[in-house]
């Protein structure tokens, strides 16, 4: 049975370590906190069993079999032995994953595939200190991937074509839904796209045009409901009744005049920021109680999504969905 190491089991890396026992590879979770990876296996092995019970739990195997496929590490050589595959889930900091990939690389053979979940840092920059780098990528989820699963995957300019290959196969086989960027970009495509409405909602807030409330209901209740399912190209393509190109000579010149009138990048440490920022505590107020029982909502939310999106897609579908 081929075998993936997590390295760190914060969130992230206990999140890999679900996704990954739920496709039946035997997983060595290892953090460098003595004892802290032992601890992240008792709260996987109760999160399973909770999976279980509601009906949620992925893959075929029962929650039992899918945790007897995982161990705990604190010693790093241990942890890598005979791993094809390591998955990164330190902390966001480029000099903590170079050191850690440049021990990685130093305990294992040449052709093990070496993967960082990094949401924000460029493969040329996590890896610059790694020798082969052929065999270097990011594979970045959506946070809570269990539950949300799509996953980018992003070369070093060095990455091997069988590398990204090899990547896609096991995020498919564990039921992730892997999309490949051609060549890295700051960001990524989910961090670009989602800093592009974050910018524009915050503008129209911070000029007085809606409110904090509203402007989360028109993502909710409105272009949500839709991008659930199908993403902005095809929506377009739907809008109109021949098609894309249809759609652009329809809309095409209102939506380039529409983007002429965006102002700049906001400032979000302005005094002017203050006022959102009090706005969206009136709504959810700041402090670790609330935070944690919206989080909790946000993740039960998901995973009904999630069910509905399983019973709605065609019987015979042949995608990764």
């Amino acid at each position: 049975m081929e075998i993936i190491s997590v390295i760190g089991s914060g969130l992230i890396g206990r999140s890999w370590a679900m996704v990954f026992v739920s496709g039946g590879y035997r997983v060595k979770l290892y953090d460098n906190q003595p004892g802290l990876a032992a601890k992240a296996v008792t709260e996987i092995r109760k999160q399973l069993e909770e999976l279980e019970e509601a009906h949620m739990l992925r893959g075929q195997l029962t929650a039992t079999q899918q945790f007897a496929l995982l161990s705990s590490f604190d010693d790093l050589t241990q942890a890598l032995e005979e791993a094809f595959f390591v998955q990164e889930c330190v902390f966001e900091s480029l000099e903590v994953k170079q050191s850690v990939f440049q021990e990685v690389e130093r305990l294992v053979g040449a052709d093990v595939i070496l993967s960082s979940s990094t949401s924000c840092l460029v493969p040329s920059s996590v890896f610059s200190k790694v020798e082969l780098r052929s065999r270097c990528l990011v594979s970045h989820p959506v946070n809570p991937p269990y539950y949300v699963k799509l996953v980018e995957l992003v070369p070093h300019p060095d990455t091997a074509d069988t590398v990204m290959d090899t990547s896609y196969a096991v995020m498919t086989k564990v039921g992730q839904v892997p999309v490949r960027l051609k060549k890295e970009i700051d960001g990524f495509a989910v961090n670009r796209v989602q800093a592009a409405i974050i910018a524009e909602s915050w503008r129209m807030v911070q000029d007085g045009f809606i409110s904090v409330k509203d402007i989360d209901l028109v993502m909710s209740e409105g272009l949500g409901m839709r991008y659930a399912f199908i993403g902005p190209m095809e929506t377009m393509h739907l809008n109109a009744p021949e098609g894309l190109q249809d759609y652009m000579k329809r809309y095409g010149e209102g939506i380039r005049r529409l983007l002429t009138s965006f102002g700049p990048v906001p400032d979000f440490f302005s005094e002017g920021a203050t006022s959102i920022y009090n706005d969206v505590y009136e709504l959810i107020p700041n402090d670790r109680q609330h935070l944690s029982a919206r989080t909790e909502r946000r993740d039960r939310l998901l995973r009904g999504l999630a069910r509905l999106k399983k019973e709605a897609e065609p019987k015979g579908n042949t995608s990764t969905e």
